[in-house]
């Protein structure tokens, strides 16, 4: 739950609350105005926890340090994460021997930074009726990566989209070095 959207003080609606006072110990179950009491007079706020049973769980603590921490909590969960970007490589069916390599290579240097990426084979007019050529590239793409020593995992097999071919491929996993974001 956000701590924007915690009641505290006066704003709980229940009129019996279970109370957890600043150490931990169970206070029991008190009337919402005697709680508010008990809290202001530890100098503390009550703070309505766990709204969702009955009675609702509030506990004495100081709402403004709560509210850090959860934020300080979310910012480092942010900041752990790794980003997973799908990268797209184009070209056509007649792609000649060398031009092969070089997207190859790119895809090579996509999956060892982590991402994925989606190769797409463009067919143009009468290369429409001859999408086995399509399917050709892609494999001898498969087989370049292969030979360049590349790990990757297929997400997914070559499907027409239109006028485009395409496949998802994806790094393996013990082939990663997650760049992490900032």
């Amino acid at each position: 739950m956000a701590t924007k959207d915690l009641r505290i003080n006066r704003q709980i609606r229940a009129k019996e609350v279970f109370v957890i006072d600043a150490e931990g110990n169970q206070k029991g179950i008190m009337n919402v105005f005697d709680a508010v009491l008990l809290a202001e007079s530890e100098g503390l706020d009550l703070v309505e926890v766990s709204p969702n049973v009955n009675p609702p769980v509030c506990k004495v603590l100081d709402f403004g340090k709560y509210r850090y921490e959860q934020e300080k909590r979310l910012r480092d969960v942010k900041r752990n994460q790794t980003v997973i970007k799908i990268k797209e490589i184009r070209m056509q069916p007649k792609i000649e021997k060398h031009d092969l390599e070089t997207k190859s290579k790119f895809i090579g240097d996509f999956l060892a930074e982590g991402n994925k990426v989606k190769v797409g084979i463009r067919f143009r007019g009468r290369e429409l009726a001859h999408t086995e050529l399509g399917k050709v590239v892609l494999n001898k793409i498969l087989a370049q990566l292969t030979e360049n020593g590349v790990g990757f995992n297929i997400d997914r097999d070559a499907v027409m989209e239109g006028k485009m071919m395409s496949m998802i491929v994806s790094p393996l996993k013990n082939n990663v070095n997650p760049v992490k974001k900032d």
